[in-house]
């Protein structure tokens, strides 16, 4: 085994961000940070309480109302906006290095995560420039016209799995829209988020507008969302802290967007293209450690085909390198922390009762008493009521089951109680988009890996959230639209009380 990489000038401790100023808790508390592949501490980082909430959600709610940031014209935030990008864009290396060792992401695949942060921020520069609102006439008697305003401070929450580029997701339209954000990362992985005050500095953000805290969710997390000043909550995490922040908001009607859980199907019949389908399938549930919302953890195979895909597919996943996240060859790094490592461990002894072992099945070889190496690892004939096929996993684990026809197919698609995505694999036009159509997801992907253009919406059904961000969907969200009415004649109001 090579030796485990550490980063240049990795710093032993994180500051909160607040009103441009780092600093630490008012109480001084603060919360052990660690790398995965040895779970060692190399890190401290300030840890959020009540009182430090308060300042940052303060500052923020100060930079709103006074300005200069919320009251720009949209071409004056979209220079900022590409500076921004420009910066993010400069430091590809740097970030990948720090995401990669943080959280156990192969390098290979850290490595771009730069580079669609900074997307982006460009696309959401160009979008509130060419944003359009209606505007709709009665010839002669009334004009009505659309007044679209930022809101006020939003609460971003984010997850540990790909944490920079998921930042960005939320960051980029909430700030290009004119509000301020308090942005609270996931406490396994607060490293990369440590970058952006310098970036936002530098490309001249004003202060006030970003506050970066860390902390856990159940004390910084909570309090931010409950916060009477934060009328917005973005998160990004399971579905049960969903359920919860979605509970402690409603009695403030705030604006929620919630991207949680997910358990999504790949289904596969006969007529596909195989071997583009076994390259897809394999990716999706093993790239980013698995570790990822949209992973097709559940693979659906027509029976005609399915003893020759699933043999394929086990003998791809024992042929997966796993190593250390410095080595470019690696393909399945370590997982996040030793907690999700033995949550992803229990359920690979569950599936064990309720499935076929193809591969995998415990620790990966090589890595057998240290990090939080597990083998990627395929169970086959796995039923609809099995734990593995039920709950998601976040982990390279597959659950594989066989169908006959489209119906039964669709049944089992939409048998559970997450719907973000779904994969579909045909070379019937007609089947793909009739199928595609039917399935309980809040997206599906025909013939195709997830790729996603940025003005489409992102986000689930069901137990996988709740509203939709990406494109003109994130304006809508960040933003409030004011309806003006005009009457350009008489008013020709009833005349009460003459």
């Amino acid at each position: 085994m090579s030796k485990h990489f550490v980063p240049e000038n990795l710093p032993t401790h994180l500051q909160h961000f607040i009103n441009g100023e780092f600093v630490d808790s008012i109480g001084g508390e603060t919360f052990d940070v660690q790398e995965p592949v040895t779970n060692t501490n190399y890190a401290t980082a300030a840890s959020a309480q009540p009182a430090d909430v308060d300042l940052a959600v303060a500052a923020a709610s100060k930079a709103f109302k006074e300005g200069p940031w919320s009251k720009m014209l949209p071409r004056e935030r979209s220079r900022v906006l590409h500076k921004i990008a420009d910066i993010v864009e400069s430091r590809d290396d740097e970030l990948a290095l720090l995401e990669s060792y943080d959280s156990g992401l192969p390098i290979t695949q850290a490595k771009g995560q730069a580079r669609r942060a900074a997307e982006n921020f460009r696309f959401f520069a160009d979008l509130i420039v060419a944003q359009v609102d209606n505007s709709f006439r009665v010839p002669g008697r009334q004009m009505n016209y659309v007044n679209r305003k930022p809101i006020g401070v939003a609460a971003l929450i984010t997850p540990w799995n790909v944490p920079f580029m998921q930042e960005s997701w939320k960051l980029a339209p909430a700030i290009a829209t004119g509000n301020s954000v308090v942005l609270k990362p996931a406490s396994y992985t607060p490293l990369s988020a440590g970058l952006w005050p310098d970036i936002f500095r530098e490309a001249g953000l004003p202060e006030g507008v970003f506050n970066l805290i860390f902390g856990s969710g159940g004390v910084a997390g909570d309090y931010l969302v409950k916060h009477p000043d934060v009328p917005l909550v973005s998160f990004t995490g399971d579905s049960s802290t969903g359920a919860t922040i979605s509970t402690a908001a409603a009695p403030q009607f705030k604006g929620l967007s919630l991207e949680l859980g997910g358990k999504s199907p790949a289904v596969v019949f006969a007529d596909a293209d195989l071997d583009a389908a076994l390259d897809a399938t394999v990716f999706g549930v093993f790239s980013l450690n698995g570790e990822r919302c949209t992973a097709g953890s559940r693979v659906l195979v027509q029976r005609d085909i399915y003893d020759d895909f699933v043999a394929k597919f086990a003998q791809r996943a024992k042929n997966i390198r796993v190593g250390l996240p410095s080595d470019p060859k690696t393909e399945v790094g370590s997982l996040v922390h030793p907690k999700h490592f033995e949550k992803v461990m229990s359920y690979i002894e569950i599936g064990k009762t309720e499935g076929r072992l193809l591969a995998g099945g415990g620790r990966a070889e090589g890595f057998e008493d240290e990090g939080n190496y597990v083998a990627p690892t395929v169970f086959a004939d796995v039923a609809p009521d099995a734990q593995i096929f039920q709950d998601e996993i976040f982990g390279p684990v597959v659950a594989i089951t066989p169908f006959d026809t489209d119906e039964e197919a669709l049944e089992l698609a939409n048998n559970t109680k997450y719907g973000l995505a779904a994969y579909v694999w045909t070379s019937n036009l007609k089947r793909a988009h009739n199928f595609a159509h039917q399935i309980e997801s809040g997206m599906v992907w025909l013939n195709s890996n997830n790729v996603r253009d940025l003005r489409t919406p992102f986000g689930g059904v069901k137990a996988s959230g709740l509203g939709r961000e990406g494109g003109y969907r994130s304006v809508d969200f960040y933003t409030t639209q004011q309806s003006i009415q005009i009457t350009l004649n008489e008013a020709h109001s009833p005349k009460f009380g003459v």
